[in-house]
């Protein structure tokens, strides 16, 4: 009788779940690039709704710019209604009296995550969008390979992802945006129909544009939290994060009422 090793059955165990998991999600209904607060919400708002979720994330871990809360000192800060956000993945914030919470950016970073993950959403860590899809003048899905090959610069063959509809929520750098502007020379939804980059710090004004500046960009394309802002050239805001969460939760509404169902 051939009775497997542990090894054996582990190893098999974790490659059999693994491509499982991968091949049901190569046809999506929304792929979210960069596993930040913004797309997190976004991600469970939308899994909730009933679509079919997947999030991809070149690092290791998940969350963002969150996780060093100002200056590694691992607080944050949110406003009221973006507290209330918060509240529904369980994550504690302590009311400060003036329209301000502060929390553990800790919690916050994984609570988002695991409420991404229980909501159906699933997260690709380690994995990088290098290049888009584009169908008649339409993005339409993501070019992705493991982001030490790309670091490494292998010559390694990617693998494709289709989308109905593609959320970058890659932050600052707008990277999505930028290769459908610049590669597939796009116009989008934006003062001068490309990026306009991120202005520096102000943070009243920066936490109101990322809301404001959260849209659909060109069919199939749209932007959120810091990569939004730096798209519409809105201004820096720090580790404030009420911005972001509020930027999520309107773009998941927004792309649900482009999807409908």
């Amino acid at each position: 009788m051939n009775v497997k090793s542990m090894e054996e059955q582990i190893s098999g165990a974790i490659v059999r779940s693994f491509f499982a998991k991968f091949e049901s999600h190569l046809a999506v209904d929304v792929a979210i690039v960069g596993a930040g607060p913004s797309g997190l919400v976004a991600a469970r708002d939308l899994a909730l709704a009933g679509y079919k979720v997947a999030i991809y994330e070149s690092k290791l871990a998940p969350g963002g710019g969150v996780w060093g809360g100002g200056m590694l000192m691992n607080e944050v800060v949110v406003q009221d209604d973006a507290a209330a956000i918060l509240h529904e993945f369980s994550i504690s914030t302590t009311a400060l009296g003036n329209g301000y919470h502060t929390l553990d950016s800790v919690e916050m970073a994984a609570g988002l995550i695991f409420g991404a993950r229980q909501a159906g959403a699933v997260i690709f860590n380690a994995v990088r969008v290098e290049d888009i899809v584009i169908h008649a003048g339409v993005v339409a899905g993501v070019v992705i390979n493991w982001n030490p090959v790309s670091r490494l610069e292998m010559h390694v063959d990617p693998l494709v992802v289709t989308a109905r509809a593609l959320l970058d929520g890659t932050g600052h750098p707008s990277e999505i945006v930028a290769k459908v502007v610049n590669k597939a020379g796009m116009r989008i939804a934006s003062p001068t129909g490309g990026i306009v980059g991120e202005k520096p710090m102000w943070m009243e004004d920066g936490e109101r544009s990322t809301v404001e500046n959260t849209m659909r960009l060109c069919p199939g394309l749209y932007a959120s939290g810091m990569a939004a802002n730096n798209v519409q050239g809105g201004f820096r805001m720090g580790p404030i994060f009420g911005g972001m969460l509020k930027s999520g939760r309107k773009i998941a509404g927004i792309i649900a009422e482009d999807l409908g169902k």
